[in-house]
């Protein structure tokens, strides 16, 4: 494999070697701490203009398996994985790590300290970095100092309604970066879902007569000023006394629209591991995640363990959980929100 570097904002430089596709690119720098489910992680849109790095040091050993996968594409800008499988064994795989990520022209670095750049990133806080076949330069580190992620909800958002599944409950489902995993949750439950690009209006959504709403996950800053219009339409929507369910994305999103604030965390909270509490009953989940803010409020539902975050708000009507109670690659013990929200529908019809 051909030589490749990583350059951080802060001086420091990685060299290790280029898989997948070549070239030079920067992004964002965040890692995930799943020992499986890099296939979701891969296609999961959250990831919009990052670079995704595996703490797990062997990614690959299962393969491509393409019906694993939370999206049609891959939306990270760059993927470091410390050893790549090169002969994956799995009797579902379809192909390895290298083809796939050339085959969608994804930059992967391997071969570097992964763990020493995990320990700059949680010493630090979130860093951009640039990857790089050429030896670095200073024009590089410049180059990563200026990078913010920007139009992220209108970069991977669907751009025409569609409608999945069947049943006697319609859900419109505002897509700022959908994993695939909420429409079958929603669709198992017998739902009929219509999904709407982000910049819908309350006009559009209501005009189907949906029982509930769901409010996506999706990547980039819940306070960008390019979101305004979208919680200005979910406080339009509220006024209806429709039940919405806010997962991720969703969860910040709905808060904004409530009143609250948002904050950037240090690293933020990204893999199939991370546990919350239901500050009601005291039981602890483990829990899939993948974000980097958080909302600030005085009450929550569910906390995070670790660091005490906000990880879920209750209004009454409307709730939004931070974590992913959909995750195909982690527990499926936090499902029975979705269940929660089919309630809360049928309540309202009654």
């Amino acid at each position: 494999m051909p030589l490749a570097y990583l350059i951080l904002e802060d001086g420091s430089i990685f060299e290790g070697e280029s898989f997948g596709a070549q070239g030079c690119i920067t992004g964002e720098i965040v890692f995930t701490t799943g020992m499986t489910g890099y296939l979701e992680t891969l296609t999961d849109k959250n990831y919009y203009g990052q670079i995704v790095l595996q703490t797990f040091p062997l990614i690959g050993n299962y393969g491509v398996i393409p019906p694993d996968f939370e999206g049609n594409s891959i939306a990270l800008s760059a993927y470091i994985a410390k050893y790549p499988c090169e002969a994956p064994s799995n009797f579902r795989s379809e192909g390895n790590l290298d083809a796939l990520l050339k085959e969608r022209g994804i930059i992967g670095l391997c071969g570097i300290d992964t763990r020493a750049l995990t320990k700059i990133i949680r010493d630090s806080g979130t860093l951009n970095g640039k990857i790089t076949i050429s030896p670095p330069t200073t024009a590089d580190r410049a180059e990563a100092e200026v990078y913010s992620v920007s139009n992220a909800i209108a970069s991977v958002s669907q751009d025409k309604v569609a409608t999945s599944g069947s049943g006697a409950l319609r859900v419109a489902l505002m897509d700022f970066g959908a994993k695939r995993s909420i429409f079958e949750a929603l669709n198992d439950r017998g739902c009929e879902v219509w999904s709407f690009p982000h910049n819908a209006s309350a006009n559009d959504i209501l005009e189907i007569k949906p029982d509930g709403i769901i409010l996506s996950n999706g990547p980039g800053n819940p306070s960008d000023i390019a979101n305004k219009a979208i919680v200005e339409t979910i406080q339009k929507l509220e006024q209806c006394n429709i039940t919405i369910f806010g997962i991720c994305l969703g969860h910040q999103l709905l808060a904004l629209a409530k009143g609250y604030s948002t904050q950037k965390l240090k690293f933020g909270h990204r893999g199939a591991n991370q546990p919350i509490k239901d500050v009601k009953t005291g039981q602890v989940y483990i829990t899939t995640q993948n974000h980097g803010y958080s909302i600030i409020a005085d009450s929550a539902s569910f906390i995070n363990i670790n660091d005490g975050t906000n990880e879920g708000m209750d209004y009454g009507n409307s709730f939004s959980v931070q974590f992913h109670p959909d995750a195909r690659s982690g527990l499926l013990g936090t499902s029975f929100l979705f269940d929660r929200f089919i309630e809360r529908m049928k309540a309202r019809a009654i």
